[in-house]
């Protein structure tokens, strides 16, 4: 094996007269070969590069969305929680807040009771 510049590369053993045809078709026919299978699997990389790009594209669409949601439930919760705090801090908020407590247990609970026996 000769080695130039740390690279295993070894020439081809050719004859003093010259390549013979059949050897020069038969290494023809296997790069004809190997580039058709390279051809193969780029086109197999290409299409699966595609399809994860279309992927991706679809999933950012939908963390968007859910983003935009987000922050929709956040803005109402916030005002919400304004409310609440508002209410409680009137005169008789205490009445109005027992009520509320006790509206939304209720809810719960038919709720609860809903799904386990449906």
């Amino acid at each position: 094996m000769r080695r130039t510049n740390n690279y295993p590369y070894q020439p081809l053993n050719q004859q003093p007269s010259g390549p013979s045809p059949a050897g020069h078709d038969a290494l023809e026919a296997e790069n004809e070969r190997a580039a058709e299978e390279l051809k193969q699997k780029i086109g197999a990389l290409k299409s699966l590069t595609i399809d994860i790009g279309n992927e991706v594209r679809y999933q950012d669409k939908l963390l968007r969305g859910i983003d935009d949601d987000m922050d929709r439930t956040s803005g109402f919760l916030g005002n919400t929680m304004t409310r609440v705090v508002r209410l409680a801090k009137q005169g008789g908020g205490a009445k109005q807040m027992c009520y509320m407590f006790l509206f939304v247990l209720v809810v719960f609970l038919l709720l609860w009771l809903t799904l386990k026996f449906k």
